[in-house]
């Protein structure tokens, strides 16, 4: 799978209204095939800054949502939001669904 976590700082007088500006986005992103899954988080640190994991099953899945339409269309809509360009972190895995964590084991 492709692994992407992402940090997005929102401008502050769009951070309590970020999970309505992007909802377009993540609901077409999740209907993709290959989509596993697209999720955001707010910080607790720093309520300015939404964390977002995503997971894609395999290069094709990967390519084919960085070339969607809805994709193009946050190009446009979600960089006016924010303060900076978000930070990635990007893997490919040979898994395709969340690991336990073991040392927590309940």
């Amino acid at each position: 799978m492709i692994f992407i976590t992402a940090k997005f700082r929102v401008r502050p007088e769009h951070a309590s209204n970020w999970p309505s500006i992007a909802a377009d986005f993540t609901k077409a992103t999740r209907a993709e095939p290959g989509c596993l899954w697209f999720d955001w988080s707010r910080s607790i640190d720093d309520t300015d800054e939404y964390v977002l994991v995503e997971a894609f099953a395999d290069d094709d899945a990967a390519s084919a949502h960085v070339t969607s339409a809805h994709f193009k269309a946050a190009q446009q809509t979600l960089p006016p939001c924010l303060v900076e360009t978000p930070r990635i972190v990007n893997f490919k895995l040979p898994q395709d669904d969340w690991s336990e964590l073991g040392e927590l084991a309940v």
